[in-house]
């Protein structure tokens, strides 16, 4: 299949999913999620990725997701599926499933606990975007997966018609320029605190966590880098550093940027599923001690922030755990 352009958007955010005190998807705080993140200049959802809690969701839940996002999103904002599965064949029935309930595009993370050398991971690739008609995002994160992504493979996979981009989350710039010089794939940084070093060197945008908090700052950042104009880039990248470093450095991004949009009061729980659990006293304390420095980040006032130690401490057990099948 051939795509014309950036089919996914530009400032993507890689989304939470609010959940109830008990640890069950709060569907009405996702929807205002959602539409909070898109009239802050997000034109992309990943949906079900990493910072959704995919590992720890259902089946069902996921392709909700992608459901609840289309309606909310209503044209305004393309939805990305994430996830996918170590198991090729349960990531192709996932993946065709999320192109039926509407998703716009899929993003396939690398199989993760098995490790599978370059060729089984070039076949896992090959025969998920076999399987459907939507543009692909490689997802490259060995940090999390056990094994990169080689240059080599990345190469054979760009002649896939269906494959057109990589989140990058391993910060090998010298290769991301590498395989800018080589492939018509686009890149998409994957580390939010070089967003800006990525874009500077050709990538076509991100997918952030700290963007769930306020994404404001990377349209203006993003189209910035588009119009050439790296003061304006750079001066808000400065700004949004110590967010960054709050949301991104003392626990998993997931279980802070729940426990700052709930201090925020902008979801109604700050509640993750194990394996995670909430910050510990003294992890609260270093992502407050970092917010207290955060000036002047559109869409990032933390003047009346509430902070609720308790309601974000342990983690949840659901009714119905996740499957691979």
């Amino acid at each position: 299949m051939t795509h014309s352009g950036n089919p996914f958007g530009q400032v993507l955010v890689a989304l939470v999913t609010p959940m109830t005190a008990d640890g069950e998807v709060d569907w009405d705080a996702t929807e205002k999620h959602m539409d909070d993140v898109i009239t802050a200049g997000a034109d992309g959802i990943v949906v079900t990725g990493t910072t959704g809690e995919t590992s720890t969701l259902t089946d069902p839940e996921k392709l909700r997701l992608v459901e609840v996002g289309k309606s909310v999103s209503a044209g305004r904002a393309k939805i990305i599926t994430g996830g996918g599965s170590n198991e090729t064949a349960h990531a192709i029935e996932l993946y065709k499933a999320s192109e039926k309930a509407g998703a716009d595009g899929i993003m396939i993370v690398t199989p993760y606990y098995n490790k599978p050398t370059q060729a089984g991971i070039l076949t896992h690739f090959r025969l998920v975007a076999d399987a459907t008609d939507l543009p692909v995002i490689l997802y490259d994160i060995p940090g999390r997966t056990g094994v990169p992504i080689k240059y080599e493979t990345i190469l054979r996979l760009a002649k896939h018609p269906n494959i057109l981009a990589v989140k990058d989350a391993k910060g090998d710039f010298s290769e991301v320029s590498r395989v800018l010089n080589q492939t018509d794939l686009m890149y998409f940084s994957g580390d939010d605190a070089n967003v800006l070093p990525h874009l500077a060197i050709g990538a076509s945008g991100l997918i952030g966590v700290t963007a769930n908090i306020t994404a404001t700052p990377y349209r203006t950042i993003v189209d910035a880098v588009n119009r050439g104009d790296l003061a304006t880039a750079t001066a808000e990248h400065k700004r949004l550093e110590p967010l960054v470093r709050a949301t991104m450095t003392h626990v998993p991004g997931t279980v802070s940027a729940k426990y700052i949009l709930h201090g925020l009061g902008r979801i109604s729980s700050p509640r993750v599923r194990l394996p995670l659990v909430g910050p510990e006293e003294w992890e609260a304390a270093l992502i407050e001690d970092e917010l207290a420095v955060v000036t002047d980040v559109p869409g990032a006032d933390f003047s009346n922030f509430r902070p609720d130690r308790n309601a974000a401490a342990g983690g949840a057990l659901p009714k119905v755990h996740g499957t691979t099948r």
